[in-house]
Order: structure tokens, then C-alpha cells, then sequence
């Protein structure tokens, strides 16, 4: 079962929404996508901007890094560690252990994964119709956020049930 999950790592509400998946479905049936976009794309002078924390996902994940721990990192130096995310140099160094940190650097700064940001930023918001993140989508039904309040861990679970056996989250 194919789950998309729509976020960005410096928004508080998917990092509680990213805290609910580890617990309800890692390592179940269920198949994570993960659509990051930016809640707010540059120019928009609110920030900080996520756009080097998803890039580099893309990168992460070309490396066959370890997804879960890539996120764990990002959401870590956005929100917890108040690491400067627009700083790319900053990024490298949160996710060495992870990934290479020159090869971080290369990649992003190379502009390789900036056509993917802007395109899933388009999946996002013109093609999937999210308007705040987190969001979800299985099996073309879907659960958005409130704005300034998220989605429950009860929400969540209820949305995931209807679509997989009880017994497999």
C-alpha cells in the first residue's frame, strides 16, 4: 500500500506528523513516498527556507541513503537544533555519518536538484491539491491539516486504517 506524505522540514506540525509515521507505520505494508515541498518557497520572506534540506533529500536519496535517518536529521537542525538550514555548509555537517559532506555540498550547490524542488513543489500544490502540510494521500483519498494545528496521531491512525488491515500497523 503506497502512502504519499506532502511536508516540509521546517514545519512543526509534519515534524509531529513525521513522529506519528515512525510509530504507526515503519517497518509495516505500508510504502512511504515522500513529497517534500516548501510550505513557503522562496522569495516569500517568511523562513527559515527548506529548500537545500530537500534537495538534499533527492541527493540522499540517489545515494540509497537511509531515508528515515535523513528526515530524522533535517527535522533535527530545523526545529530542535536551530541549525541555519539556508546555510548549505551548516546541512553538510548535520548529515555526516549519513552522507558525504563534499559530495552534499557538489551536488546541491551544483543545482542538480533544483528542477526536482520546483517540481515537487508542483506535485504538491497544482496536481495533488495540498494546501498546508502535512498532508496525505492513499489510494485517492486524502488528509490534509488544519492550518496552525496539523493532523492528530488519532487522525492519522483512522485514515491509515481504512485503507490496510488493523492488524498490520
Amino acid at each position: 500500500m503506497i502512502l504519499e506524505i506532502f511536508f516540509d522540514y521546517a514545519c512543526p506540525y509534519c515534524l509531529r506528523g513525521h513522529e506519528y509515521l515512525v510509530e504507526l507505520i515503519r517497518g509495516s505494508q505500508i510504502e512511504p513516498v515522500w513529497c517534500p515541498c516548501e510550505a513557503h518557497p522562496r522569495p516569500e520572506n517568511y523562513g527559515p527556507h527548506s529548500d537545500l534540506c530537500i534537495q538534499g533529500m533527492f541527493f540522499a536519496l540517489e545515494q540509497g541513503a537511509d531515508i528515515w535517518a535523513y528526515h530524522e536529521i533535517m527535522y533535527r537542525a530545523a526545529l530542535k537544533d536551530n541549525i541555519d538550514i539556508e546555510n548549505i555548509y551548516a546541512l553538510a555537517a548535520c548529515v555526516e555519518g549519513l552522507l558525504d559532506p563534499d559530495m552534499f555540498c557538489t551536488a546541491i550547490s551544483s543545482g542538480k536538484y533544483r528542477k526536482a524542488l520546483v517540481h515537487a513543489n508542483d506535485y504538491a500544490y497544482e496536481k495533488s491539491g495540498v494546501w498546508t502540510v502535512p498532508a496525505y494521500r492513499m489510494n485517492g483519498r486524502k488528509l490534509d491539516s488544519v492550518e496552525g494545528v496539523g493532523v492528530t496521531k488519532a487522525q492519522l491512525l483512522r485514515f491509515l486504517k481504512d485503507h490496510v488491515e488493523v492488524d498490520s500497523i
